[in-house]
């Protein structure tokens, strides 16, 4: 009879490629940015932990106590960026900030604004010119 692997069996033999680890913490990364979900993102660090040789291997790397990273993990709360960066560094990434794409999360405050402005042309002519320029 074949054995079935259970998803979590699956995510962990992924997530034991450091490649796929990084992907996986990118996404929960955007996700966390789009929803706020501290918990999401820390089981999404959980999970890369588990699959990267466990919490004690990890806590080893990132020069804390098993007891401490277990407790950031499950904590409801965002660790400091300071910890995050330590875990982030034992796992062999990093945090890095780039550009929004401008199309995908562009807001009525970060959006281009096409700018009409109005000169006068003579004593009594307006005319209108239009530019790209945000304001």
């Amino acid at each position: 009879m074949r054995k079935y692997r259970t998803w979590h069996e699956v995510l962990m033999e992924d997530l034991a490629d450091p490649a796929e680890a990084i992907s996986y913490l990118d996404v929960s990364l955007e996700e966390y940015q789009m929803d706020g979900d501290i918990p999401f993102f820390l089981k999404g660090i959980r999970n890369v932990v588990e699959a990267q040789g466990g919490v004690a291997a990890i806590a080893k790397r990132a020069a804390m106590s098993p007891e401490t990273l277990s407790k950031i993990l499950s904590s409801e709360k965002a660790p400091q960026l300071d910890t995050l960066a330590a875990v982030l560094n034992a796992l062999g990434c990093r945090l890095a900030i780039v550009p929004l794409k401008a199309d995908a999360h562009a807001t009525a405050d970060t959006a281009p604004v096409a700018e009409v402005e109005s000169k006068k042309v003579g004593d009594s002519q307006t005319q209108l010119i239009e530019s790209d320029s945000p304001q």
